[in-house]
């Protein structure tokens, strides 16, 4: 039986006051672009492939037409990446994404994104760009520095990501969890990625932001990899600001051969892993086949940002609803 007694649970979840700053805030982006040159774009948010990642979930939409599901898009990185080898030159979107994860104080499962990118560039031109654009949402930034992966994990969790053995890692992760996930003992990467939650990643760029760069290659997800002092590396970047992960850039891969490759890797880890996976974005494939140029691409997470430059400690304080708990 459908209960017709009134109730307040209809009311927005933000103040007025709020979602006024908001929209200020995304006007100042949209300013921003407008100023440097740099075009708006819209890409599909529902499509039949999407990202093959291990570690991104993305929500399967059935239809009525089609017999296989189709993808709410976890990013518009692989539509805006066609575009750019169309000839697009520099492009940016502000687009909802969707990935299949837990909400709470800093993820909600359907978020506002902000990619743009910048074909010829640097991953650190883009990177400065990055800063210019967090200043204009927030004044009072302060100058970003710059911490290597390795250099942060020594200094806060005491190991070496790239050289230190798996049993010293994960010796250092049961060390730093109360609570230990199920988690097979040979997984390095596993290891590493709960030592980045328990030990690197707390009060990071707390009070300056901080420039996160140079991850393990199995961490290059769509990035080039590149010798830096004799170690492979990942030119990728995340910016982080009161210990919350605000951006993630690359400098981006180009190579059609190395990106299939990585697409089937990536794939067989979500089945062998027993995910659902989309199928491979074979379309990607034949853009950067084509030719697409070199350059640098980012996304940054447009909801933490703002809710941050509010002084919330919560997205629940910037989002008019939220209706996935």
């Amino acid at each position: 039986m459908v209960n017709l007694q009134a109730t307040d649970v209809w009311r927005p979840g933000a103040s007025l006051e709020a979602l006024t700053f908001r929209a200020g805030k995304l006007r100042a982006i949209r300013e921003f672009f407008f100023a440097a040159g740099v075009m708006e774009v819209e890409t599909p948010q529902l499509a039949p492939t999407g990202t093959v990642d291990l570690w991104i979930d993305s929500f399967a939409v059935k239809s009525q037409f089609h017999k296989d599901p189709w993808w709410l898009q976890t990013s518009p990185e692989f539509h805006m990446k066609r575009l750019v080898a169309a000839g697009s030159g520099p492009i940016y979107q502000m687009a909802k994404a969707f990935r299949d994860e837990g909400a709470g104080r800093w993820h909600n499962p359907e978020f506002t994104l902000l990619e743009w990118y910048r074909p010829g560039w640097s991953l650190r031109e883009l990177c400065r760009e990055v800063e210019l654009l967090c200043r204009a949402v927030v004044p009072s930034l302060p100058p970003a520095r710059w911490l290597s992966v390795r250099e942060a994990f020594v200094e806060r969790a005491g190991v070496d990501p790239f050289s230190d053995s798996l049993d010293k890692i994960r010796a250092a992760a049961e060390d730093a969890m109360a609570v230990l996930p199920q988690l097979p003992s040979g997984d390095r990467d596993g290891w590493i990625d709960l030592l980045m939650v328990s030990k690197v990643e707390p009060g990071l760029g707390d009070p300056e932001p901080v420039f996160l760069w140079g991850y393990p290659p199995s961490r290059a997800a769509l990035a080039r990899v590149e010798s830096h002092g004799g170690v492979e590396v990942a030119m990728r970047a995340e910016m982080y600001w009161k210990g919350v992960e605000l951006t993630n850039g690359y400098d981006e891969l180009v190579d059609p051969v190395e990106q299939a490759a990585r697409f089937r890797d990536e794939r067989t880890a979500r089945l062998a892993a027993g995910k659902e996976s989309p199928g491979i974005s074979l379309e990607l494939v034949d853009a950067l086949r084509a030719g697409m140029p070199s350059g640098a691409g980012v996304a940054l997470g447009v909801d933490r940002l703002i809710a941050l430059a509010f002084g919330a400690d919560s997205l629940e304080t910037i989002l008019a609803f939220r209706e996935i708990q």
